[in-house]
């Protein structure tokens, strides 16, 4: 019987994942060879305790660290704790982030977000998963950030658009899902990568495999990337 093998996708088709080959048996080669391209990949936002990283990053959403951090140069000047926040006028809070985009669901869910962390938490910011994820604007991956980076708990991956992409390309998920990537990415990587594997796939994601056109030719994982075939051929 013929082997089936991926098919060869014009500049203007989109890449399915259903095209794409299980590579998960590469893992560990694929992510050497990553590891060793972006050795110091860490985030970029600018932050001084658990609030300005738990309010940096809902703030990141569909935006860059660049403009965040210019954002928050002066936001953290006039919020200082979470009853800064809790109290402040929305409408105000809106034009202080308006350049971030989605600024008034993002007031909303900063304002809605500190006032519970006054009313439970004492205006701190939790350090368990589970609390974290109840706070609005929150998911798993903001939450993965704040325990990693502000306590130093590493619970799992933090899946945002790069990784998704990244790691569907690569072979090392089926699913759409973050929460599923997660856990497919969590299977295979060793528990003193987790802290990393996310930047270091945003990394790649940012500088490489790109959305509409990756850099297949730089890529230094592109022998061991089944994407590569959809895209540049064999």
């Amino acid at each position: 019987m013929p082997e089936n093998k991926p098919k060869k996708l014009t500049s203007k088709e989109p890449l399915l994942e259903y095209d794409i080959p299980d590579n998960q048996h590469n893992f560990d080669r694929v992510w050497a060879l990553l590891k060793e391209e972006y050795p110091d990949a860490k985030p970029s936002l600018n932050y001084r305790n658990p609030l300005e990283l738990l309010v940096a990053t809902i703030l990141s959403a569909q935006s860059t660290d660049v403009q965040i951090n210019r954002v928050t140069e002066n936001l953290f000047k006039k919020y200082r704790t979470a009853e800064d926040y809790a109290s402040a006028d929305i409408r105000e809070l809106e034009v202080d982030i308006y350049s971030t985009g989605f600024y008034k669901n993002k007031a909303k869910n900063l304002k809605a977000a500190t006032q519970l962390l006054v009313e439970r938490y004492d205006g701190e910011v939790p350090d368990t998963m589970d609390e974290l994820v109840t706070l609005p604007g929150v998911g798993r991956k903001t939450a993965n950030i704040v325990l990693a980076r502000a306590f130093g708990v590493i619970e799992g991956i933090a899946v945002d658009t790069h990784v998704k992409r990244v790691s569907g390309r690569l072979g090392f998920t089926r699913h759409t899902g973050p929460e599923k990537i997660e856990q497919d990415l969590i299977s295979l990587a060793r528990k003193e990568d987790l802290d990393s594997i996310s930047m270091t796939l945003i990394y790649h994601g940012r500088k490489v495999c790109q959305a509409r056109k990756p850099r297949c030719h730089v890529c230094v994982v592109k022998e061991l990337c089944p994407s590569s075939i959809i895209f540049i051929g064999e």
